[in-house]
């Protein structure tokens, strides 16, 4: 039996990633950092049936002797860190604490595998948002990063001090450029989600109308779970090496709130608003990622549809809002 700990656990990405690991017969160890909302913080593990079937560990990513302390413990065969502050508007809010959790909290948990697992395999979530400003119309492994949000800079560091380790101390370490990745499982602040609920809670008369910033943004969607499916197999790998996780397509904004509001019968024109309060600072106006690295090496293939996600999501948003109400 292999055990894997996982970081950022009760995330989105945590969770799926635990259920996929769970399935294939692992043991799964997830790091929790204690707070009187703890348990509120499993509600995504509850969402997926799991919740009993990881063991959790104290921790916090800021605490490199933690980190040792629990990676010795647990003697872990794989280590993905999915933990961040992972909300690229709030970065800008939030510069200093996106800094310290999402690019030195990366460096910590590295020297705590350098040190007490040199042999771990060890996967690090980089973003998409690492390109910002696009230097190429369809971005791949080879394409130069221009990072436009604190979020994407922090991002960054802990990307290239990924490569660092594998290069310089010959450890096992992938970093999995993953374009934006939705489900159900998503959090209210990301578009998707706030987009998939305000329909179900319009549909219901729980609302009349959906604020929005930048309609013309485009993005590459995909699902949540073909994407944790990509972070495993890098670490079967026989060496640790960088990948574009994407689908290939992108859909604007406008496009998303097209399709969602559809689901539900109804036309997004009669409810959504353009609210300036939503545009970001620098905007991100084109991502589209090349996955053919991955669909090569590691034979992975995005098998969800933008159309399947977001109905998924509409109908889970439905359900939740429909349970409340009874």
């Amino acid at each position: 039996m292999k055990t894997a700990l996982i970081t950022g656990v009760t995330g989105q990405d945590g969770a799926y990633l635990s259920q996929l690991l769970l399935d294939k017969g692992y043991k799964v160890h997830g790091l929790i950092r204690r707070s009187s909302h703890a348990e509120a913080h499993l509600r995504r593990l509850e969402w997926l049936g799991i919740q009993n079937d990881v063991t959790y560990e104290d921790g916090n990513i800021l605490d490199v002797s933690a980190m040792s302390r629990i990676i010795r413990e647990i003697k872990p065969d794989e280590v993905y860190n999915l933990a961040a502050q992972s909300f690229v508007k709030a970065s800008w809010q939030q510069p200093l604490l996106t800094s310290q959790v999402t690019a030195i909290g990366v460096n910590n948990i590295l020297e705590a595998v350098r040190l007490e697992a040199p042999e771990a395999r060890f996967y690090q979530a980089s973003s998409s948002e690492m390109y910002g400003l696009i230097q190429e119309p369809q971005q791949s492994e080879a394409t130069p990063f221009y990072p436009r949000s604190p979020y994407a800079v922090a991002k960054l560091f802990g990307h290239w001090m990924t490569v660092n380790y594998r290069e310089s101390f010959g450890m096992h370490t992938s970093s999995g450029i993953l374009f934006n990745h939705e489900s159900p499982l998503r959090g209210l602040e990301f578009v998707t989600r706030k987009v998939t609920d305000a329909a179900a809670r319009i549909k219901l008369g729980l609302a009349s109308e959906l604020p929005m910033g930048n309609l013309d943004a485009t993005r590459d969607w995909g699902h949540a779970r073909d994407y944790v499916r990509a972070m495993w197999l890098m670490l079967q790998q026989e060496s640790g090496d960088d990948y574009v996780v994407a689908t290939g397509r992108t859909v604007s904004v406008r496009d998303l709130c097209r399709v969602a509001f559809e689901q539900v019968g109804l036309n997004y024109e009669d409810y959504v608003k353009l609210d300036a309060a939503f545009l970001r600072p620098a905007e991100v106006d084109v991502l589209l990622g090349d996955p053919a690295k991955a669909k090569a090496k590691l034979g992975w293939t995005p098998e969800v549809t933008f159309e399947q996600l977001i109905a998924e999501m509409v109908e889970a948003d439905l359900e939740r809002h429909s349970a409340r109400r009874a």
